[in-house]
């Protein structure tokens, strides 16, 4: 194992405990609170936003994902077809949901592809700069580069609480970088463009973005 996944891994690991640390009553507080923010997002037209189904400690996006189906977005959820690749059918209210492994559901066979415009990303670790740490498959990166190999780009936000941020995410040449972050204190904007929070200011980088 290289320096930069072992150093990755004791990040991940870290970072987990403390979301598994927090109240479960203040997790869906705080996902309630992300909606708010997420509610706030500019969807077009014909915009698609891909959610995930929570598991264990992650926050929850499903109140955030209702409240861009209200502001007229159609939604999805990732499929697992095989230990490389997802693919998102569309989240439709009513239709059934089946198991997709590691603890998650999504929409079954009979529901629609569709390639999202807006992805809300689950994560483990991320740091200021975008850099994000998943759960060690690598689907999420496949995934975004087969979107883009179609032409399409994209708005990537990435979804986690605060406690999930760490000083520094090794670079690897394959990664994702995250121009935003979706967290119980707002939507953030990441990279070079951020700031760390001063005096007077509150939350993860100094205050949530402007949409």
């Amino acid at each position: 194992m290289s320096d930069n996944r072992r150093l990755k891994k004791a990040l991940r690991r870290q970072a987990l405990a403390r979301r598994d640390a927090l109240d479960p009553q203040w997790r869906i507080e705080a996902s309630l609170i992300a909606a708010d923010s997420a509610a706030r997002i500019e969807v077009d037209p014909g915009d698609v936003v891909s959610g995930f189904w929570p598991i264990r400690s992650e926050i929850d996006p499903r109140p955030a994902l209702s409240a861009l189906a209200e502001r007229g977005a159609r939604l999805c959820l990732p499929a697992i077809l095989d230990h490389e690749t997802i693919v998102f059918r569309e989240l439709v209210r009513g239709a059934p949901l089946v198991d997709m492994g590691f603890g998650t559901a999504g929409p079954g066979l009979e529901a629609a592809i569709l390639q999202p415009t807006i992805m809300l990303i689950p994560l483990a670790a991320f740091d200021r700069r975008g850099h994000r740490i998943g759960y060690g498959a690598g689907y999420y990166d496949r995934a975004i580069a087969a979107i883009i190999d179609r032409g399409g780009m994209p708005r990537l936000i990435g979804m986690a609480f605060d406690c999930q941020m760490v000083e520094t995410v090794p670079d690897e040449p394959h990664d994702v970088i995250l121009p935003e972050i979706l967290t119980e204190t707002g939507l953030h904007r990441l990279g070079i463009a951020s700031r760390p929070a001063g005096a007077g200011e509150s939350g993860l980088l100094g205050g949530p973005s402007p949409d």
